[in-house]
């Protein structure tokens, strides 16, 4: 571990002699504990399955919900995050926020102890789940000011891609230690469940609450290898004035603290009764109300980390961050809101005959030749987080907007052909019949993701200046991250609807607006920055 007051790392020589190194240590420390912050952070996608597969008395609607309140508040927490190196350190920022997700697996670990467990405390729980999702901000932003301008799409696709591999990492590891004796009584399932490698038949006993304690395997080892050997920058553009480290925790925990009260205020607007208003029709206004207060809450910080926060916001007075933040909401949005309701889709959509009985559609009677989710839900993430790097080392190439517009031209054509294969299902008593073309084209969108998240983060690094570089990457991440909300409410809103192919085709026209925007500021004869 070690305090750098030098750090030119535009500079050849200095790269090459001092700076290369370093970098990678930091980097290779922080790729494992953004793993695991997403692992705990979108652990509620696998969690839900297995819930369900057991029979806890919550509704499909209610499910969803736990992935919608992770991901909200993982978002909002990235925006807090956003701006705590310069204030914390990099080094203080990481260690703390390793520490913190301790907090929601062990609570999970003892809440799904028992099918007793009220849905409230599973609530609470997802809520600080959120901790996960706000330290992609943080690693991200701290990250950047490692590297240089000429590799940053690879540094940061590395960081990123294999940070997000933490939901394929948690996908294939929790059914695998589901199925085996460490803490506690098993429970039985009631329906078919199933691990990476087939199906396990109703009947069989499962310990599922080994889905929350088994992470504290990595975390704990995790929390002190950052601690002695990451390092803090501590030039004047990077974090000049952090204090002790008793004082920086005390920095993070008010920061995200101020974003935790805006968080649970939108989402008892918008969660059905009896948790909230139920006013689901104004999610979209109350997200943007849930964003602003935190900013504005976050302007009344005092002390030091005043006039860092105002130095830092100058980034919202640059068009390019608006414009980006869109940008990347169409590919980091989607890959962490299909990751947060892929495995529940199939489930619903799949594991059930859709049938008419006395004229009207029932969707309860279980499909006994349905696919397992939990056998195929995480290859759509393994395919998006690994490929990312691929996409950013492509974009360093290429340029970042000429991929991302070949990304958004994919993303249209593979989400309209998901609708359709998805509204053919779940009108059919034999939907595994459609299976197949649902999840190869799913393959392709997560795909599109993962190039389209290195290809962007390419953009932003040549588009603004390095003080402004971290800030902007975590606030656009933070907003890019309301999927993980949006697309698990949205898939629960159009199932209870019986229209689930309805939020693709909303997805898809997105895409077509994202495309519109690149070409227009990025890649067209007008543009501002000509395929950065």
């Amino acid at each position: 571990m070690a305090e750098l007051y030098e750090w030119e790392v535009e500079d050849d020589d200095f790269w090459e002699n001092t700076g290369k190194k370093v970098a990678s240590r930091n980097l290779w420390i922080s790729i494992p504990s953004l793993l695991c912050g997403f692992a705990v952070w979108l652990y509620w996608s696998v969690i839900t399955v297995q819930m369900l597969n057991l029979g806890f008395p919550f509704s499909n609607a209610d499910l969803f919900t736990l992935s919608a309140i992770a991901g909200l508040a993982g978002a909002t927490l990235r925006i807090p995050s956003s701006f705590l190196v310069r204030v914390s350190g990099g080094r203080n920022t990481i260690f703390f926020t390793t520490a913190l997700l301790m907090i929601p697996a062990v609570g999970t670990g003892f809440a799904l102890l028992s099918q007793d467990t009220p849905l409230w405390m599973f609530q609470v729980l997802a809520f600080l789940s959120g901790f996960g999702g706000g330290n992609f901000a943080s690693s991200m932003s701290n990250i950047s000011f490692f590297y240089p301008k000429r590799t940053q799409g690879l540094a940061l696709g590395l960081n990123a891609g294999l940070g997000n591999a933490g939901v394929t990492t948690m996908q294939i590891l929790i059914p695998v230690v589901m199925t085996f004796g460490v803490f506690e009584s098993p429970m039985v399932l009631k329906t078919t469940s199933g691990t990476l490698i087939g199906k396990i038949a109703a009947g069989t006993e499962t310990w599922i609450h080994n889905a929350g304690f088994v992470w504290l395997l990595l975390l704990v080892p995790l929390a002190f290898l950052g601690w002695f050997k990451m390092d803090t920058i501590r030039t004047q553009s990077v974090s000049p004035d952090i204090g002790s480290p008793l004082t920086s925790f005390g920095r993070i925990s008010g920061m995200l603290g101020m974003a935790f009260i805006p968080a649970v205020a939108g989402l008892y607007v918008i969660l059905p009764n009896p948790t909230g208003l139920g006013w689901t029709w104004a999610k979209y206004p109350i997200i943007g109300l849930v964003i602003w207060s935190t900013v504005l809450l976050l302007k009344q910080m005092r002390g030091e980390v005043r006039p860092n926060l105002r130095r830092q916001f100058k980034i919202f007075g640059n068009k390019h961050t608006w414009i980006m933040s869109v940008i990347y909401t169409m590919t980091f949005g989607s890959f962490i809101g299909y990751s947060a309701g892929f495995a529940l889709a199939i489930k619903v959509i799949f594991g059930f005959q859709h049938v008419m009985v006395d004229g009207v559609m029932t969707h309860d009677m279980v499909n006994p030749d349905g696919p397992s989710a939990l056998t195929y839900a995480w290859m759509g993430p393994f395919i998006g987080a690994f490929i990312r790097p691929v996409g950013g080392w492509i974009a360093d190439k290429l340029g970042g907007a000429r991929v991302t517009e070949w990304v958004s031209v994919t993303m249209v054509a593979s989400a309209l052909g998901v609708a359709y294969f998805m509204k053919q299902a779940y009108q059919s008593a034999t939907p595994q019949d459609h299976f197949v073309p649902f999840f190869l084209l799913f393959l392709v969108l997560f795909a599109a993701t993962g190039v389209g998240n290195g290809s962007t983060f390419r953009t932003i690094a040549m588009v603004f200046e390095q003080e402004q570089r971290g800030p902007v990457l975590g606030w656009t991440s933070a907003v890019a991250a309301y999927g993980a909300f949006v697309v698990p409410q949205e898939f629960g809103e159009q199932i209870a609807n019986r229209t689930p192919e309805i939020a693709l085709y909303a997805f898809a026209a997105f895409y077509a607006v994202c495309l519109v925007v690149n070409r227009r500021y990025y890649l067209g004869s007008k543009a501002e920055y000509s395929n950065p």
